[in-house]
């Protein structure tokens, strides 16, 4: 190998190092077109293209947050003259955690910075999940195509289904996260139907899709996170939210 390729290679290597830096980051998150968070937070580690930090309200892989930083300009990709570095982000993985054990922490997440700007589709419904594409845009970081198994539609009953549901009643508690991650509201119910990925369950709860919710069963002695997929009233007048699990399975 020359020189020079031992140069560039090297170059590459430290491009995509991961440095321990527990710099403090905005995290803004828009679950729905009317419902918005904010968190502060602080970096687990981070590289030129993307970062891993922890955050008190769930999310899940596919959404797209914004991350404002006072990220070291070697490791910008744009925006080098600013005080903070504004980057759209994508969540690649979540990893659920002990909030008890973690001071409030709930997830882990893994992120790829995608560029200055949301694609359109995002600004029309931020309940869309998007994935990575195998180009990169023209600061070099990868680019996002909408995900192609995305079901953010509200749900009925004769949607086809990635998994069997069963008819089982289980009794459950519904708590909905608030804009500063307490779980403030929240409903007793039952599920009328329920698989390992998700759950049809009634409710009185006004939430659109694309909001998340805790899942408790003390029966099965569980406690999940989930995301609503849909919300619709059935012909006997009542509601059903339709829930996709998130980071973890019901235990069938």
């Amino acid at each position: 190998m020359t020189r020079e390729a031992q140069k560039g290679e090297g170059k590459s290597l430290r491009q995509r190092e991961r440095f321990e830096l527990a710099l403090p980051v905005r995290v803004q998150c828009r679950e729905s077109l009317d419902y918005e968070w904010v968190e502060m937070s602080r970096l687990v580690d981070v590289t030129p293209f993307g970062a891993r930090l922890r955050l008190k309200r769930p999310t899940e892989t596919g959404r797209l947050l914004l991350l404002t930083l006072p990220m070291p300009r070697p490791l910008r990709c744009f925006d080098h003259v600013e005080d903070q570095y504004r980057v759209w982000s994508l969540v690649r993985n979540v990893k659920l955690l002990d909030p008890d054990t973690q001071k409030g922490a709930l997830v882990e997440i893994g992120m790829a910075f995608v560029g200055k700007r949301p694609p359109r589709s995002f600004e029309e419904d931020p309940r869309r999940r998007y994935e990575v594409a195998r180009s990169i845009n023209e600061l070099g970081l990868p680019t996002i195509t909408e995900e192609s198994s995305d079901s953010i539609s509200e749900i009925s009953a004769t949607d086809k289904r990635k998994e069997t549901r069963h008819s089982i009643p289980v009794e459950v508690l519904i708590e909905v996260f608030a804009l500063d991650g307490s779980l403030a509201q929240s409903e007793s119910s039952v599920t009328e139907n329920i698989s390992r990925q998700g759950a049809a369950i009634f409710s009185t709860l006004d939430l659109v899709p694309g909001r998340f919710v805790k899942l408790t069963s003390q029966q099965y002695q569980s406690a999940l996170l989930g995301v609503v997929r849909g919300r619709h009233i059935a012909p006997d007048g009542i509601v059903r939210l339709h829930l996709e699990f998130v980071g973890s399975e019901w235990p069938l």
